[in-house]
């Protein structure tokens, strides 16, 4: 039985460890990234927690729905065994009808066709060998700029929230940020969780790019890269990826670009060698 759970009620080390368990893991998923995120999550609850499903939910003139939040990408149905379609739209029928809009976005093991499904387009790329190994899948231009001596760049793998913060808000006119969106980064950042880590890359003193990038069992999350004229001038982005790799490298996990959909931010990301991933949007009115 799935059963409709509010968030007072949530067994948090139960539903923890059904994300931890689960064959889809994403970090966006986890109770405490919820916490930092959302202004409100319940759970949909298979069982004893079998299977869950994360539902941030609103309130606005009375009327309550399922929203995306920021700073998540993929959130959907998480399953200890193996998941199918069936399942998820067991799921999906189990929302409360009281949600008068559902705008809600699976992850991409959640394969789902329908009236109400539209497709989005991530990138992700393995890193289960060793950086050079890795580096012969770039593009001819991206192995070029990787060979590049970075000269006086340091990248500070311990950079404060504040820093990097004071950074991100002179450049957030340019994406027209929602105050709500950095308010809940902000929330993430300076709750110094070790699942969070925020580099800066440093030039003459000054901080003119960084990265903040999730880390969990199964995934590396590219989650906000920052870089000012300066740093993208320099190639500074590719310089802090390399990076990442290296780190990271001959391990069982995938880096995860976090997208997209926008045509010159995908190519730069195909360029690292990284594969479609497809993953998906339910979107639903019911008034």
């Amino acid at each position: 039985m799935i059963l409709y759970v509010k968030n007072a009620n949530i067994d948090i080390l139960k539903y923890d460890n059904c994300i931890s368990s689960s064959i889809n893991s994403r970090i966006y998923a986890y109770s405490w990234y919820l916490n930092c995120v959302a202004d409100n999550w319940d759970a949909l609850i298979l069982n004893d927690y079998e299977a869950v499903m994360p539902l941030p939910t609103r309130k606005k003139i009375g009327l309550n729905y399922v929203y995306q939040v920021p700073w998540v990408q993929q959130l959907g149905v998480f399953f200890k065994g193996e998941i199918n379609q069936s399942l998820i739209l067991k799921f999906i029928k189990a929302i409360p009808k009281k949600f008068v809009l559902v705008d809600y976005l699976l992850n991409a093991d959640n394969h789902l066709d329908g009236k109400y499904i539209s497709k989005r387009i991530n990138y992700i790329l393995c890193l289960n060998a060793d950086f050079d190994a890795i580096k012969n899948s770039y593009n001819k231009n991206r192995r070029r700029i990787s060979v590049k001596k970075f000269d006086g760049f340091v990248i500070d793998k311990n950079t404060n929230a504040y820093d990097f913060l004071a950074l991100y808000k002179t450049q957030t006119f340019n994406f027209e940020m929602h105050k709500d969106s950095i308010e809940k980064l902000e929330r993430l950042l300076y709750l110094n969780n070790d699942s969070v880590h925020i580099w800066s890359v440093i030039n003459s003193g000054k901080i003119i790019g960084g990265l903040v990038w999730l880390q969990s069992k199964t995934r590396i999350t590219y989650l906000l890269p920052l870089a000012d004229a300066e740093a993208k001038n320099n190639n500074v982005p590719t310089f802090l990826i390399n990076e990442l790799i290296k780190e990271n490298q001959n391990t069982n996990v995938v880096l995860d670009f976090e997208g997209s959909m926008i045509e010159g931010v995908a190519k730069f990301y195909k360029s690292f060698g990284a594969k479609t991933e497809i993953y998906y949007r339910y979107k639903k009115r019911l008034i």
